[in-house]
């Protein structure tokens, strides 16, 4: 790897991480048959490491994010929406940064481009032309991108329940006026990184080595077909910063429309920035 390529590598990760740091800045942070089984307790595990397969069956669907990051006795919350592929591992979101402490939203939407292997980023700020796109190698950032872009892609929050350790059915519930199991867990990111598609395997071995902990606590929702309509991950993610102690993250994803129309391109080379990223 030539030193220009390391360079690149090292500012595409800080302009993710900046989309996590810009938030804190505020907060003082530089069948039915399967029911009948899921009822009794039986092979809980087996179902929800499923999930994934089930949507790749699905093909696509709308997503909502949402991901709360609590530091310093203050809670900030990172919404998103946009549509997936999840054959292709293709999706896009808008993102909104939360308000300022005054009221007013501090950025404009972030929107963002998920591929395999890559985060691409429209409107980020800090120096970068309102016209450009600043790509980031999602395989290098120390938590494999489940938390520095503001949302989870959904594919990799669902490939995450591949490396389920124990899962207990929870009940019936209904999410969005859909009938639906809940399950509760925890997941090991190292298991999930070992079992996770090409495009996640790596983004995931990352965050299993860069979390404070690679055990996953979850709480996900399937429906009838096995897809997830709904799952929570909580995080402890250091933020690069490992004398500052940890931060407390909940990324939810809801799931919904299933086989909606998706048309994701990804941006041309000359449409991707290569200049210097302000620090923010």
């Amino acid at each position: 790897m030539t030193e220009r390529q390391q360079h690149r590598r090292r500012q595409g990760a800080g302009v993710a991480a900046g989309v996590l740091c810009v938030c804190l800045a505020g907060s003082g942070c530089a069948g039915s048959g399967a029911a009948a089984e899921d009822s009794r307790g039986r092979d809980a595990v087996e179902v929800v490491r499923r999930a994934a397969d089930a949507l790749v069956g699905a093909r696509s669907s709308k997503a909502r994010t949402s991901m709360e990051m609590a530091t310093g006795g203050t809670r900030v919350t990172i919404r998103g929406e946009g549509v997936y592929d999840f054959r292709k591992q293709l999706g896009q979101l808008k993102v909104l940064l939360p308000q300022d402490p005054a009221g007013a939203t501090a950025h404009r939407p972030i929107m963002e481009l998920l591929a395999p292997g890559a985060l691409f980023m429209k409107n980020r700020g800090a120096g970068v032309p309102a016209d450009k796109w600043v790509r980031v190698d999602t395989r290098s950032l120390s938590d494999g991108n489940l938390v520095t872009g503001g949302a989870t892609d959904p594919f990799a929050a669902a490939e995450v329940l591949r490396g389920a350790r124990t899962a207990t059915y929870v009940g019936e519930k209904e999410v969005a006026g859909t009938a639906v199991r809940h399950y509760r867990g925890t997941a090991d990111l190292g298991a999930a990184a070992q079992e996770a598609s090409d495009g996640n395997r790596e983004a995931l071995a990352a965050a299993a080595k860069g979390f404070a902990t690679d055990e996953v606590p979850f709480d996900v929702y399937l429906d009838d077909d096995g897809r997830i309509r709904k799952v929570r991950h909580r995080f402890s993610f250091v933020n690069g910063q490992p004398s500052g102690g940890a931060v407390a993250v909940a990324s939810t994803t809801l799931l919904y429309d299933f086989g909606a129309p998706v048309d994701v391109r990804l941006p041309d080379r000359e449409d991707i920035y290569a200049g210097k990223i302000a620090e923010e």
